[in-house]
């Protein structure tokens, strides 16, 4: 994957063959970071060498595979950016795919690195869709193409925007087909689009002299055209080899590399945010608050880190900053979230614990104030606070927490009533407030003070179980759900806590022995009869078993902080811990996304990674956990690193 910190990207299989329709070589992001469209959806390659062709592409159509170019294929490297290796017994290739940062352009360079000319052919493919659907022939698309020398303007269609093909050297030939009936097995496995077409305007062909190149460039900025593509190309390597020698080698080192693919300018506040994951997602609150954590504070990124709260202070409504911004930006956006705010403040103490950015301080703290007291008096959604001092929320047919499934109309894990996570984060909320207050030599007002005592009070009482766990969600005299979830987990790891020594052991062990894996946390409990093992099948199967029993890799840092915090960062549980965390370093070399951290695994058997190729909070957990516990300075004297940047096939 490639990405270019406006929520485009250019990202696709390995060998070459689509097989999702969030698949591309241009995903332009028309409103960054949102309004993402499919522009050029792949590229046609083969090679001509002593009167032979050789196809280096791969496609999928109904019950055949055509061409058939990953066995050309040598090896595939993503540092600094995409490159393949194409192979056979007298001619080499290589491709490399590289997006510039802040611009919807894709460029491809291919060189020849075999001792043999040879004569290149370039067939683009193009689409122009939302990436939440495909593509297919219509009679609206009629591609009109202004040809010049070194360059192609097209309007896929009748008032859309142009976009512009170039290239360095070639002849271009105009031969126009639609390629039809294109497979695309992920989207099928999802439930999906699963059928799509794309359309070539035409291809160019070029020979290639031993040890020279030619560059190919998709762009939807006309100021792009004419540039010294070479030049562009120079300077942004040479800014990503400046970035890269700050850093430490090995699985660090490309981890954080990884999370840098997450930041976004936001146009609408003219400001940072962060992408969620890739492919589909846009940037969410509480996923911000909390990825920001790992990719932008602890890794001592400070006006980014600012810029980025920044963000959703500005977009403070009601008390609530937004649960997610919309894929268009002309719609509204959207609030539904009763812990995202809260998150607000803990990625704000750290922020501050980091930074020690007083004015920021300064200019915050009233804010945060007015947020306390819209949930004190009331908030959307029933958000309130109880005559016991916990925070309570939920409406019918509104998903509020992160686990925030809803299919059909149906809420899979309402929760509603006071959750406990919630719960755990609104006392953070009132003790970070006390903290800002004691930084800023102001006088907190009693009432603040009351209901930390209170909170203080009535939390193990209500909220504790028979077996000295602790209850999902309660409504206080009304019910308690029993259900063994991870959330628990946030009562022990966040930076303010009310559990005794021994209870907050017997909550980790319980939360090792039934929920942990070596990818994530479990969802719930395997021995629940909710329990969903597999997430697979369509839209409804999956979204039942996202928050019912499947992995969570976020999770994974507000575990080892509990662990850490209960037993100690000596260096034997920090050996530990890195043994533990080898399966996940596997999977980011080699699995689902190269250089990537899933969304979430199975909950049996957790193998393979599920939902999105790249997830910033899982990334993000990663990264924090080896900077707050220095796992980063061990990391080569305590594991072997088994890294496949270079994967061969």
């Amino acid at each position: 994957m490639a990405t270019n910190g406006l929520g485009g990207y250019a990202s696709g299989a390995v060998n070459g063959c689509n097989t999702r329709q969030y698949h591309g070589l241009l995903v332009a992001a028309l409103e960054p970071p949102t309004d993402r469209t499919v522009v050029v959806a792949k590229i046609e390659e083969r090679v001509l060498i002593d009167g032979h062709y050789h196809n280096l592409s791969t496609n999928q159509y109904p019950k055949v595979i055509f061409p058939e170019g990953g066995k050309y294929i040598k090896n595939f490297d993503v540092d600094p950016s995409p490159t393949w290796r194409f192979a056979d017994s007298d001619w080499e290739l290589r491709k490399n795919v590289q997006m510039i940062t802040g611009s919807n352009t894709s460029v491809l360079t291919y060189t020849n690195t075999g001792k043999k000319p040879l004569v290149l052919e370039l067939h683009p493919l193009y689409a122009y869709n939302d990436f939440h659907t495909t593509f297919h022939e219509a009679a609206c698309y009629d591609f009109f193409t202004e040809f010049n020398n070194d360059h192609l303007r097209t309007y896929p269609k009748y008032g859309s925007n142009p976009v512009f093909t170039g290239w360095t050297a070639g002849h271009y030939f105009e031969a126009r087909c639609w390629f039809k009936n294109i497979i695309l097995a992920k989207g099928k496995a999802r439930g999906l689009g699963s059928v799509c077409d794309y359309y070539r305007i035409g291809y160019l062909v070029h020979e290639l002299p031993p040890g020279e190149d030619i560059m190919l460039y998709f762009t939807i900025e006309e100021e792009m055209v004419g540039k010294g593509i070479k030049e562009i190309l120079s300077l942004e390597g040479k800014k990503n080899d400046f970035d890269k020698e700050k850093l430490p080698s090995g699985f660090f080192k490309d981890l954080m590399i990884s999370g840098d693919q997450f930041m976004v300018q936001r146009n609408s506040t003219n400001s940072l945010s962060i992408i969620a994951g890739y492919h589909w997602f846009t940037d969410w609150g509480r996923d911000t608050m909390i990825a920001m954590r790992g990719l932008t504070i602890a890794t001592g990124k400070k006006e980014l880190s600012k810029s980025i709260l920044n963000t959703f202070f500005k977009s403070v409504d009601q008390g609530m900053i937004p649960d997610r911004f919309p894929d268009n930006a002309k719609d509204p956006v959207h609030y539904n979230t009763m812990d995202a705010t809260l998150w607000l403040f803990v990625a704000s103490y750290d922020y501050q614990k980091k930074f020690k950015d007083i004015a920021f301080l300064k200019d915050h703290i009233e804010i945060l104030k007015n947020i306390l007291d819209q949930h004190i008096t009331g908030a959307r959604y029933n958000i309130h606070i109880t005559q016991e001092g916990f925070i309570y929320g939920g409406e019918c047919k509104v998903q509020l927490t992160w686990m925030d499934a809803i299919v059909g109309g149906k809420v899979i894990t309402p929760r509603i009533g006071c959750p406990v996570e919630v719960n755990a984060l609104w006392y953070n909320a009132l003790k970070i407030y006390e903290n800002f207050c004691e930084i800023l030599d102001i006088e907190i007002e009693s009432r603040y003070l009351e209901l930390i005592a209170k909170f203080e009070s009535n939390f193990t009482k209500f909220f504790t179980n028979p077996q000295g766990t602790l209850f999902d969600v309660i409504i206080p005299g009304v019910s308690q759900d029993n259900a063994l979830r991870p959330n628990q987990i946030y009562c022990l790891s966040l930076p303010f806590g009310v559990l005794d020594n021994d209870q907050q052991k017997t909550i980790f062990e319980a939360v090792e022995n039934k929920l942990y894996t070596p990818f994530g946390l479990r969802t719930l409990d395997p021995d629940s009869p909710d329990y969903k093992p597999n997430y697979e099948g369509n839209q409804w199967s999956r979204d039942h078993a996202y928050h019912q029993g499947t992995v969570w890799p976020f999770l994974l840092y507000e575990y080892y902080q509990a662990y850490f915090k209960i037993y100690g960062p000596s260096p034997e549980n920090k050996k530990k811990v890195m043994l533990e965390l080898e399966p996940l370093r596997e999977h980011f070399y080699q699995d689902n996304g190269i250089h990537c951290i899933s969304e979430i695994f199975n909950g049996s058997d957790p193998q393979e990674g599920k939902g999105c190729i790249h997830q910033a909070w899982s990334v993000a957990a990663i990264i924090k956990l080896y900077i707050d516990f220095g796992l980063d300075k061990i990391e080569q004297l305590t594991v072997p690193i088994k890294k496949h940047t270079h994967i061969k096939l």
